[in-house]
């Protein structure tokens, strides 16, 4: 891959690119950002280790429910859960939680590659019949969304950023992976450092 191509938002089919998409869409925004394990936290890292992160290691299934957390504490500030369809359908029942709690702060975007890439890229659920924005709806969170090209990014951005939570959106991405960009893996520093950007000292 060249220098370049690093940073286009489409593979060569049109489907979008998981590091160029995440860029584009949180480089220039201040929201608390929760991640699911593997592969969303290398792509959000990849961007720029902060504070405001909040990286789940050894975690799967609990993204959703650790951002509804961070929602409730933290209603002055938005609050964006990034993880796959995986973590996403381990942690299926969060989105009832969610939909009836009702955060006006929380937005969810599921990264949808059709795979289980940290088990070894198996097909995953999603490549068949499970819409998770479907079951989103169904559990009750009124806005979700499909992304699917690069003209469907300006109303994901505003969704995801903008629109009263809880509102979720699935961008359907490229399998193809990247380079692992690792920020820290000790659980008491990310904790305590994120505690500490969002004001909360002891």
């Amino acid at each position: 891959m060249t220098g370049g191509e690093r940073f286009k938002l489409v593979d060569a089919s049109g489907r979008l690119r998981r590091r160029p998409l995440i860029a584009s869409l949180f480089l220039h925004h201040d929201a608390l950002i929760v991640t699911g394990l593997g592969t969303p936290t290398y792509d959000v890292a990849s961007i720029g280790d902060r504070s405001e992160n909040f990286y789940l290691w050894g975690a799967m299934g609990l993204a959703v429910m650790t951002g509804l957390g961070v929602a409730i504490a933290q209603p002055k500030r938005r609050i964006v859960v990034i993880t796959g369809d995986g973590e996403m359908l381990m942690g299926i029942g969060s989105l009832a939680t969610v939909a009836n709690v009702a955060p006006t702060n929380l937005a969810i975007l599921v990264l949808d590659n059709q795979r289980f890439g940290e088990t070894g890229l198996q097909i995953g659920l999603t490549a068949g019949t499970t819409d998770i924005a479907a079951v989103a709806k169904g559990a009750g969170i009124e806005l979700t969304g499909d992304m699917r090209s690069a003209n469907d990014l300006p109303l994901a951005s505003d969704v995801l950023f903008r629109q009263p939570g809880p509102v979720l959106y699935v961008a359907h991405i490229s399998p193809e992976q990247d380079t692992k960009v690792l920020p820290s893996m000790d659980g008491r520093f990310l904790a305590e450092r994120f505690r500490r950007a969002v004001g909360v000292d002891g």
